[in-house]
């Protein structure tokens, strides 16, 4: 039987990883939720005073306090990303040690992709749905009397075909691992780190066990700085929020009440697909999930960040449902990474949005193109604040929609952000909990069939 190095090491686990995660948890309890909805809502109204719709100081002088304002927020978002890389290597390499084989390492990697594909291209389905159903952009361009005009529409870019295929699948693996963490490509870390972390179980525990160490420590590293820059987040979320009434006034918001009203409804209708998912497979509640991860969910919203939020997600999912830590630890920074239904259905939204505003019409090879899109580019995105923002401009060229059209949404880009952020955070925790319930499911029918031939 081939011995797991990380269990035969459980007592170098550092005491003071869940240590920190209860502090950060501990922040949560001591209502650092409602600090953040109390600084957003005063940010809103601060900056809404020094914009261009009340007229108390000059715009360039409103947009100047604005940058300041938002210095916190920009230092809070950069020590985020700062520890974002190190965080996911080593949660990923440390999960991957944790799990009992390779056999069930492989079946586990295998379901949980699918997964996140699979409710991705559910989560962008639902997006064009509620889109078409609503017709944001219709309603704008009624109320503004006017419709924008698609000029110089962009051509739809060729698919790859065969023959450039091998060629996409080779950039997949990092070539040069340093090389890929300066440039941010997350999807090739995250291949990196499953291909390390395969290896380290694959050894002779003595050998693995300084590794292990090694990369127990940085995890330790990453969630002080998480730490730190949580209690930076209430000072950093007015801010950000009074910046961007101070841009474009509270009024410029108020006017894109449908489309987000249309986004949010599409996120409600994913979270309910989360809940039924879980009630069918699990037998889990929807209240009781949501009683015990509403805390996660509030900071997730708060911050923008699944980053940010990554060790809290994994302390939610082994204290409250009691979730492995060979789980957890593997499917949670994955998720952060691949995992990005919320951003997906945004991006639906979005580009149906943006094609009525612009009198686009979307054939359905278009909205399929749409659906392809976001499931595609979603994968390996950064799990950073606004980065929906860029992956949509691709979406939007790739269909032939201007991407100058963006301008119309970015003044309420950040609250949606933040709402797709809770939406991906849930999901990470739901498909902790399928796959749980799944390999104890698997262990019992192995057991059960050791019973039988036994007797």
């Amino acid at each position: 039987m081939e011995l797991n190095p990380l269990r035969t090491l459980e007592h170098l686990q550092p005491r003071s990883l869940a240590r920190l995660s209860g502090q950060l948890a501990g922040m949560v309890e001591g209502r650092l939720w409602l600090k953040v909805l109390i600084a957003m809502a005063l940010g809103l109204l601060f900056g809404s005073l020094l914009g261009p719709s009340a007229g108390l100081v000059e715009p360039a002088t409103g947009v100047t306090i604005g940058s300041w304002l938002a210095l916190p927020g920009r230092l809070f978002l950069a020590s985020i990303q700062m520890i974002v890389i190190p965080l996911v290597i080593a949660s990923i390499i440390r999960g991957l040690a944790a799990s009992e084989n390779l056999e069930q390492l492989k079946k586990m990697g295998l379901r949980v992709t699918l997964f996140f594909i699979l409710t991705t291209a559910v989560a962008a389905s639902i997006g064009l749905f509620v889109g078409n159903l609503i017709d944001p952009g219709e309603s704008l361009t009624s109320l503004a009397g006017s419709q924008l005009s698609a000029s110089s529409p962009t051509e739809v870019p060729a698919t790859p075909g065969l023959q450039q295929l091998p060629d996409t699948v080779v950039g997949l693996l990092p070539g040069n691992p340093l090389d890929a963490m300066v440039e941010g490509e997350m999807l090739q870390i995250v291949i990196f780190s499953i291909i390390f972390g395969i290896a380290l179980v694959s050894m002779v525990p003595d050998q693995a066990r300084p590794m292990l160490e090694l990369l127990g420590s940085l995890q330790e590293i990453c969630m002080t700085v998480v730490r730190w820059a949580m209690k930076l987040a209430p000072v950093a979320v007015f801010g950000l929020m009074a910046q961007l009434s101070t841009q474009i006034g509270l009024g410029a918001l108020l006017g894109m009440a449908i489309y987000v009203l249309t986004v949010l409804l599409g996120l409600a209708l994913m979270l309910a697909v989360y809940l039924l998912l879980l009630w069918l497979f699990t037998g889990l509640g929807p209240l009781v999930f949501l009683r015990s991860a509403s805390n996660l969910m509030l900071l997730a919203f708060s911050t923008s960040s699944s980053a940010a939020v990554m060790p809290l997600s994994i302390e939610t999912a082994e204290q409250q449902f009691k979730v492995r830590s060979s789980i957890s630890q593997f499917v949670i920074p994955l998720g952060a990474t691949i995992n990005m239904n919320g951003t997906a259905l945004y991006q639906a939204v979005a580009t149906v949005f943006i094609a009525q505003v612009y009198g686009v019409e979307l054939s359905m090879g278009a909205l399929a193109l749409v659906v392809a899109m976001a499931v595609g580019a979603s994968i390996g995105s950064p799990a950073t604040p606004g980065v929906g923002i860029v992956i949509l401009a691709m979406v939007l060229e790739t269909v032939g929609i201007p991407a100058a059209g963006i301008a119309l949404i970015m003044g309420v880009d950040r609250i949606l952000d933040m709402s797709r952020t809770a939406i991906n955070v849930t999901g990470d925790l739901v498909a902790c909990l399928l796959m749980d319930k799944w390999l104890q499911s698997s262990s019992q029918d192995s057991q059960l069939g050791e019973e039988s031939s036994l007797t």
